[in-house]
This record gives C-alpha cells, sequence and structure tokens, in this order.
C-alpha cells in the first residue's frame, strides 16, 4: 500500500513487492507529526481519531478506514471513520464478536492482507457482510504500547490484490503505535483505570454525535451518512470541534437549522 518513492507510479517490475499506492517521504513525516501532536489546547479524543482516520485513507487510498477502542469492559467500540454509513458501522460493531479488528486487539498484531471473499470459514458473518457492502480485502493493526492495546485501527479495500507490503505493515503499525502513544502521553496516564476512564469519555462523545446524526438527518431530510457531513463540515468551516458542534446540534434549533449555511 506505502511505498516511499520519488514518484507516484506502480512499480509492477519482477521481484519487487507491490503496494496500493506510493507516497513521498514528507508526505509521510507530515503525518508522523500531526499524528504525535497531542500537546494541545482542547485536544479531544474523537477529534483526533477521525484525524487519524482520514490521514491513514490519504496515504494508502483505501476505502474506507475505521478506529475502534476498548471501553471500561474491555469491548471494542466504534470512535471514528472516513465513511459513516450503516453498514460500515455494522461491520465496525459486528468485531466485538469476530472480524480482522477484536484478532488484532486480542493478540497485539496486526492482521493483514486478508482476501474477505476467502475469508467466510475465518468469520462466517462478518466476511460476507463486508463483500456485500463492497470491500474485497481488509486489514487491521493494533493500537498498542508495549502490552497494552487500547483498540484497533481497520483499514478496507475496494479492489483485489490492493495488499501491504511488507515494509507497508510496518508502517502502517508504526501510525497506529505513535497514535497510542500521543493519546496516553497527552493525559500523562500512568494507571490503566485513567486509561479506561479516558476512553470511556470518547465513547460518550460518541453517543452525542449519533444523537446529532440522527437529529440533523431528520431536520434537513438527508441520510444519516450526509447528516455527518454536514456537522463535520460545519465544524470545519467554522473551526470548531467536531463533538462541541455535535452537543449544540441538539440542544440549539438555530445551530441545527444552520448546518447546510455555506
Amino acid at each position: 500500500m506505502i511505498a516511499i518513492r520519488r514518484d507516484r507510479i506502480r512499480d509492477h517490475r519482477p521481484g519487487r513487492e507491490a503496494g496500493m499506492i506510493t507516497v513521498s517521504a514528507q508526505q509521510l513525516a507530515a503525518a508522523f507529526v500531526e499524528i504525535a501532536d497531542t500537546l494541545v489546547d482542547e485536544f479531544n479524543v474523537v477529534d483526533y481519531m477521525h484525524m487519524l482516520t482520514e490521514r491513514v485513507a490519504g496515504l494508502t487510498e483505501a476505502a474506507a478506514v475505521g478506529m475502534l477502542l476498548a471501553g471500561h469492559h474491555g469491548r471494542l467500540e466504534f470512535i471514528a471513520g472516513t465513511d459513516e454509513n450503516v453498514t460500515l458501522v455494522e461491520l465496525f460493531v459486528l468485531q466485538n464478536e469476530e472480524g480482522p479488528c477484536l484478532e488484532a486487539f486480542r493478540t497485539g498484531e496486526p492482521v493483514v492482507n486478508v482476501d474477505l471473499g476467502d475469508a467466510a470459514a475465518r468469520w462466517p458473518r462478518f466476511a460476507p457482510l463486508a463483500v456485500g457492502a463492497g470491500f474485497q480485502s481488509v486489514h487491521a493493526f493494533p493500537m498498542r504500547l508495549r502490552q497494552q492495546v487500547i483498540g484497533a485501527l481497520n483499514v478496507f479495500g475496494d479492489a483485489a490484490g490492493d495488499d501491504f507490503a511488507t515494509g507497508d505493515v510496518a508502517i502502517m503499525q508504526a501510525l497506529a503505535d505513535a497514535a497510542t502513544i500521543g493519546l496516553l502521553q497527552e493525559r500523562a496516564v500512568t494507571r490503566s483505570e485513567a486509561v479506561s476512564e479516558q476512553l470511556q469519555a470518547a465513547l460518550n462523545s460518541r453517543i452525542v454525535i449519533e444523537q446529532a446524526k440522527g437529529a440533523a438527518a431528520q431536520m434537513h431530510n438527508v441520510s444519516v451518512d450526509e447528516a455527518f457531513t454536514l456537522i463535520r463540515d460545519y465544524a470545519r468551516h467554522h473551526n470548531r470541534r467536531l463533538t462541541e458542534v455535535a452537543h449544540a446540534v441538539i440542544t440549539d434549533r438555530q445551530t441545527l437549522g444552520q448546518l447546510r449555511a455555506p
């Protein structure tokens, strides 16, 4: 998927590992800096996770990227994704029972280059649903720091042969590890119960976003996916945090009505 070269041309020469795309060293360095920069005013976990999924999608040209974090009871919960359609959310939620993210979370090791068309025996519920949603490959990377795993990053591909080369896996895992370190360091967390509280706060923010999506969808007669886009675009245009706008949407009817405003 990721190959650091001087150009962006696929390399199909015999003996070379094929990646999905190429990126410049500058692009990759910028992504690492942004992911590591959690020491900012009013840092917000949910906004940070949305940024992370978008950066990974941009680097890999993946069809969809999502993030799951573990709550109080160790269950994975969907926090952020580049695509918020119902089917994709169902895929992430299902991974509490089976799927690549659950495997990566439990083992602390990446799950990569899985052909979903051949994965029904491995994940009898997850694989058919993913294929039905148009995905052909899947990869998952644990969000980890040493022996501690707090979640997983999921990458879906929609074309056959869009596999990660060996170097790609190392880069993607490094991105996931850097994000984990940034999250934990930002709160100077040293106790496991403090980590759990931080992640639970992120899950609570997620609930607010879901409520806002429903309200916006009903008010503007659009799909839930389109409603999320309205909320996200409004937040970006007004330089406000995503969770802040989501809370305003469900408490302030004026904000709700302004979502379509340029």
